[in-house]
């Protein structure tokens, strides 16, 4: 069965930048440091860069409505409670090159850190040389599993 994608378009924004890069509370940034467990749950993402790229959809909003992973209360630090993630499968179209990615989702309820603004996709990808905060991108996210709406 094909899927369906649906194009979104977005701007590449600046996170919390926990994610790429060690800070007050991690020795690593997050995706290093949750990348085991899930590897052990199921989904390898050796072959992506240890950060999210962070996509505003504004004014869409999205949710995971049937993602290709979802596991929850994952134990990746002691810091907090444990996490529920979900991903779903997706591309990054950034200058005419797609990318094969994961749109990454913590679930706000279980993320006891850092507020998620709701117009906000994070997306793990490989490293894509010259993308920077402003860069426009389309994402082809996979309609079956992610519902986008507009919100404004």
């Amino acid at each position: 069965m094909s899927k369906k994608w649906l194009i979104v378009s977005g701007i590449v924004v600046r996170g919390h930048q926990v994610a790429s890069r060690k800070s007050e509370h991690y020795p690593h940034g997050t995706i290093e440091m949750q990348m085991p467990f899930f590897r052990q749950l199921g989904l390898d993402l050796t072959p992506y860069y240890r950060a999210t790229l962070n996509v505003s959809i504004r004014p869409n909003t999205f949710v995971m409505k049937n993602p290709q992973y979802t596991f929850r209360s994952v134990r990746w630090t002691s810091l907090h409670p444990p996490e529920h993630f979900s991903f779903s499968a997706c591309h990054v179209v950034f200058q005419g090159t797609s990318h094969e990615g994961w749109v990454y989702y913590p679930h706000p309820e279980t993320k006891a850190r850092h507020f998620q603004d709701p117009f906000l996709i994070e997306i793990l990808a490989p490293y894509i040389p010259n993308i920077q905060y402003g860069a426009h991108v389309e994402l082809e996210i996979n309609a079956a599993e992610v519902s986008v709406m507009h919100a404004l």
